[in-house]
């Protein structure tokens, strides 16, 4: 086959959660670990780390792989969903999976596939593990998919587990309040490996102090040892500074993150290595600065709160739930404009009362909808937001709404482009 039909392969005979929703869900680990058991168990190969949590996952993981990487170590990365390019979610040191690999993976196993009929995320887990296993890394850092206790990737025993925020998503799968859905993430807990809470939730933290205890595990809320401050943009535009204390001793650290959402993610990234140092890895000071200073040229990290244009500002943000929103907004009042424009779109399986609630009214809106299943149909969208008193006009492809809305801007207004991961990744030239 070729790459494309090989793509063709994943995508349609297998069921894919990201483009069909609710269908593709498997409710347990018996696929992943019959593939695994098949490919010759290589997630065992490696040393890993796990990532799960709502918000902030992706953004921790690039994070860590890119210190890893500035250490000197060869590092697996293991995200979703991706924007552009399938190749996006698996990469070594940066580097996406070549296509070759992917089109070899099937052809040699094609059987098996087409006798187990694991769904497209199962299979691409099992992907990950072999390309890392046989290309030796060091280390992989394992981004949980959805949840974590039934998450394809949860068949790893990591050396350290790393939960961020949590909030409210997926709740047709993992439940309707935080501690439910908690319990799923808690999942990932495993015995007697370490595992650092990002951010200290009080509906959650006994939750995962039960799980910890359950399997005797060190745990670690992070944002009880690093307390992290947004300074705001370096000099060079290229960098936000975040002042960090800890044991009243006062740090900066540069991010080439943008949002501010960040102050909630770099304790749980700190705490990580710090526990990683205590097992005897070496990761040095000026490592962990390199490491972030560089964290999404590094590791190719895309969409979030990234620059797309000046004069006027555009900005993109994968953000979609109603935490992630909640905290975009918090970012883009923080930031000087004459006139905010946003352009939305959104899936059809949110609860988006809530996170529409949350949006400035006082914005010019244009309301879109990404070219899949689960896209939420635009004129819907427009509905739905003016019974919340906000008002736009629609547009669904977001290219043509952005560049309606340049024509409009003046170069001092600020464009936002969120919603939905699927929105932002038709942005051209992202």
């Amino acid at each position: 086959m070729t790459y494309q039909e090989t793509l063709d392969y994943l995508f349609n005979a297998l069921p894919m959660f990201q483009r069909i929703g609710a269908a593709a869900f498997k409710k347990d680990l018996s696929n992943t670990l019959k593939l695994c058991e098949h490919l010759g168990q290589p997630h065992k190969q490696f040393k890993s780390i796990h990532v799960a949590g709502t918000n902030g996952k992706g953004s921790s993981s690039h994070m860590l792989a890119a210190v890893l990487q500035e250490a000197g170590y060869k590092v697996g990365l293991y995200t979703s969903p991706h924007l552009k390019s399938f190749t996006e979610r698996i990469k070594i040191n940066g580097q996406e999976i070549p296509q070759d690999k992917v089109v070899d993976f099937v052809a040699q196993h094609r059987g098996f596939l087409d006798a187990l009929k694991p769904s497209f995320f199962e299979m691409t887990v099992g992907l990950a593990f072999a390309h890392f296993a046989a290309e030796k890394v060091d280390f992989a850092v394992i981004e949980v998919g959805m949840g974590g206790r039934l998450d394809s990737t949860n068949v790893i025993t990591p050396e350290v587990s790393l939960i961020t925020n949590i909030g409210l998503d997926h709740t047709q799968f993992l439940g309707t309040t935080l501690a439910e859905i908690a319990g799923e993430k808690a999942g990932v807990i495993k015995v007697r490996v370490p595992v650092v809470i990002s951010q200290t939730q009080s509906e959650t933290i006994e939750v995962f102090k039960s799980r910890a205890m359950q399997q005797s595990a060190p745990i670690f809320f992070a944002d009880q040892f690093f307390k992290v401050q947004q300074i705001g943009l370096n000099n060079n535009s290229k960098v936000c500074d975040y002042q960090v204390v800890k044991n009243d001793r006062k740090m900066i650290y540069s991010l080439d993150l943008f949002g501010k959402y960040q102050e909630k993610n770099l304790p749980g990234v700190l705490m990580v290595l710090e526990v990683l140092k205590e097992k005897g890895i070496a990761i040095g000071p000026e490592t962990i600065h390199a490491g972030l200073a560089h964290a999404a040229g590094i590791s190719g990290l895309k969409g979030r709160f990234q620059q797309l244009g000046e004069s006027p500002l555009v900005y993109c943000d994968t953000g979609h739930n109603e935490d992630g929103i909640g905290q975009l907004v918090e970012q883009l009042q923080a930031m000087p404009y004459d006139q905010l424009y946003i352009i939305l779109g959104m899936v059809n399986d949110k609860d988006l009362s809530k996170v529409l609630s949350l949006l400035p009214k006082e914005a010019k809106y244009v309301f879109c909808e990404a070219n899949l299943p689960r896209a939420l149909p635009a004129d819907q969208l427009q509905e739905k937001a003016a019974a919340q008193g906000i008002i736009g006009e629609v547009i669904r492809d977001v290219n043509e709404a952005l560049a309606e809305i340049r024509k409009k801007a003046s170069k001092n207004d600020l464009i936002f482009i969120g919603g939905s991961t699927f929105v932002v990744a038709e942005i051209e030239n992202l």
